[in-house]
């Protein structure tokens, strides 16, 4: 598992609007957004040379479906402000309990705690390569 920190990428991660982004780009606009609203828990799943559908997997957690809900909307907002992309796909936005945006070269995942438990896509790929994000040390001692 290799260990990162979103503090790298700054939430002003930018493409050029009308191209394509690159994978690695999309997904670190993902993790800077999606950290920004204090999701928990960000790992990032390279799926490369496992599936054909998809090249990441961002999971996050939120504390509550409210939570996760804020989270995919800042990540849904983000991406289409600075990048000018939608979400091909998106599920369980109403209930809150499991959000997908599927941005097809990167799928996004927000979790409450209690699905992520349930669902484990992190031990589901247990085989692929696994970034997790730890956050700042600011913001680690405020959820505390």
């Amino acid at each position: 598992m290799i260990h990162g920190d979103y503090r790298q990428y700054p939430p002003d991660v930018r493409f050029r609007k009308g191209t394509r982004a690159q994978p690695e780009q999309l997904t670190d606009a993902i993790v800077a957004a999606a950290a920004s609203k204090k999701a928990q828990d960000i790992v990032v799943i390279d799926m490369r040379g496992i599936v054909t559908y998809t090249d990441f997997l961002v999971v996050t957690s939120g504390r509550t479906p409210r939570q996760t809900q804020a989270i995919a909307a800042e990540v849904r907002q983000r991406l289409k402000d600075e990048h000018g992309l939608l979400p091909h796909r998106i599920e369980g936005e109403r209930e809150g309990e499991w959000i997908l945006l599927d941005y097809l070269d990167a799928v996004f995942h927000c979790f409450t705690p209690e699905a992520r438990d349930f669902y484990r896509l992190e031990r589901l790929w247990r085989e692929a390569p696994q970034r997790v994000f730890e956050p700042p040390a600011e913001t680690a001692e405020a959820t505390r």
